[in-house]
């Protein structure tokens, strides 16, 4: 008997442990933390704000350029001369200084429309950034809810089996009684024996099952792993009517398919940019600036010379023939949009597929698990008829076990077909592009 012992103290234990007051972890809570975060959903973010920076008027070449110069000089000559009369000077370590200072302006007029349709491309490339985080988003939620319903899968599973072991320890304390006034056989003992320890190895092993599924749930949450919570096991389905109003609107949410839409507009942008080569650019140039020159020579004819002035002009500048380079990178972006167009009816006819595999899955959840309620139910009913006969004698402990496992059969597969279920309802939501915009 020690090892028996030894089994039922450790699943005393651990459904202590278990039944400690933890705190819940509802699914507002979780996405919450998962937001906050998760580390795949921080870089997405990152990314976005590095393309909100890229599509800002700071960087779209519409701005003038303003710089300013400055400098100065002093030069020590040694100087001879001879003046008109005749006479000759000289003058050693003569001294020079010159300073200066300038303002200066460049600012394009006319690039050919090439800035125009860049900038209208960064802006592209940015809503593209937003629709990249929000897939990540999505596959991260999704991930998030796979593991949390997978620990109130766990959750129920450990309660599940934590019954079946008390109906197997009063099964054994019947027996033992019954046996002590001679209305049974000590077969009968050892079998509830057996039945006990075998409960409580499955309730461990649920339990450790159960432990490690939080764990994993932490870390998608990025949170303390040995942080304990309870989870919310408590499941809700959309009606049916709303299910199929998202799919007549997938072309206009799925966010694959929104994406690709951005790359075709990129690309289309790409050639009307690289079009703008072909034309010649318009510039305009000004420049406020101050010059001051001292000279100590006795050549000099100024010794001292101050001057300022403003000045501006336009430039054309127009690259006639560039070797064909230009029409070759035309070329190449062409050959891109159509490359673009094909991915976009081969993803079209993806996402489709993919659609149609979500709805086949989410029907079939949907009847399975009516399949396992409906069967729940009628294992219910046969254990508690099971019951009531072999509290009369009526039916063997072999029957009785039977008609138990049967029930705790069908709770476990209840239980699955639930989540399975809601999880296919989420995965059917996500290539709707409805995953986002749901109460859960």
């Amino acid at each position: 008997m020690p090892y028996k012992r030894l089994v039922l103290t450790l699943v005393a234990f651990h459904a202590a442990f278990i039944l400690m007051a933890q705190a819940v972890l509802t699914k507002e809570k979780a996405i919450a933390k998962t937001l906050e975060n998760n580390l795949g959903i921080k870089i997405v973010q990152n990314n976005a704000r590095i393309a909100a920076n890229n599509a800002s008027v700071l960087n779209s070449g519409y701005l003038p350029r303003l710089t300013g110069i400055a400098g100065g000089s002093i030069n020590r000559d040694n100087t001879e001369g001879q003046l008109a009369n005749g006479d000759v000077r000289s003058a050693d370590g003569a001294e020079t200084r010159r300073y200066n200072a300038s303002i200066n302006l460049d600012y394009t007029l006319f690039d050919g429309l090439g800035r125009y349709y860049s900038y209208k491309r960064l802006q592209e490339e940015y809503d593209l950034s937003e629709l990249q985080a929000r897939e990540t988003i999505e596959t991260t939620l999704l991930q998030l809810f796979s593991v949390y319903y997978e620990v109130a899968r766990q959750e129920e599973n450990a309660h599940t089996l934590q019954q079946a072991l008390q109906i197997s320890k009063q099964r054994e304390q019947r027996a033992r009684y019954q046996f002590e006034y001679g209305q049974n056989t000590g077969l009968d003992v050892l079998n509830a024996e057996v039945d006990v320890n075998t409960d409580s190895i499955n309730l461990l092993n649920a339990q450790q099952l159960l432990r490690n599924t939080k764990r994993d749930l932490n870390l998608l949450m990025n949170t303390g792993l040995e942080d304990q919570f309870q989870v919310d096991t408590l499941v809700t389905f959309l009606p049916e009517m709303v299910m199929q109003t998202y799919m007549d609107e997938v072309e206009q949410n799925n966010v694959t398919l929104l994406a690709l839409e951005k790359d075709m507009k990129i690309a289309d942008l790409a050639i009307r940019s690289a079009k703008g080569s072909l034309l010649p650019t318009i510039g305009l140039t000004g420049s406020y600036g101050w010059n001051e020159s001292n000279n100590n020579s006795p050549l000099a004819f100024l010794i001292q010379n101050t001057a300022t002035g403003i000045s501006g002009g336009i430039n054309l500048t127009w690259n006639l023939f560039d070797g064909g380079t230009a029409l070759n990178t035309i070329k190449n972006v062409r050959i891109g949009l159509e490359n673009q167009e094909l991915q976009q009816q081969q993803t079209k006819l993806q996402v489709k597929r993919d659609i149609a595999n979500a709805w086949d899955a989410y029907e079939n959840a949907r009847y399975v698990l009516q399949v396992q309620e409906k069967n729940l139910q009628t294992n219910q009913n046969n254990f508690w008829r099971t019951n009531e006969r072999f509290k009369l004698g009526q039916v063997t402990s072999i029957e009785f076990r039977q008609a138990q496992l049967n029930l705790l059969d069908a709770k476990l597969a209840q239980s699955q077909a639930k989540y399975t279920a809601k999880l296919a309802e989420l995965q059917l939501l996500q290539v709707s592009g409805q995953l986002l915009n749901t109460d859960f």
